[in-house]
């Protein structure tokens, strides 16, 4: 009789993404260099284009919310 062998999973190497989604972002011309222009010392590009998403993300819900309530 063929003995059989249960082996436990192993664990995932790593650690967890901080940022898992990704998005490839089309710009136009030159604004890349004026985002790099508005950079803080030490701060990095994605950094402001975080952001900047999340700043205009939160704009438009807090606008639909006060929309809804009208």
């Amino acid at each position: 009789m063929t003995a059989y062998r249960t082996y436990e999973k192993p664990r995932p190497v790593g650690r967890r993404k901080e940022f898992p989604d990704r998005i490839t972002l089309p710009l136009a011309e030159g604004v890349i260099a004026r985002v790099d222009g508005l950079l803080a010392d030490g701060e990095a590009r994605l950094d402001l284009i975080r952001k900047a998403i999340e700043a205009e993300v939160e704009r438009r819900e807090k606008a639909r919310r006060k929309a809804r309530t009208q």
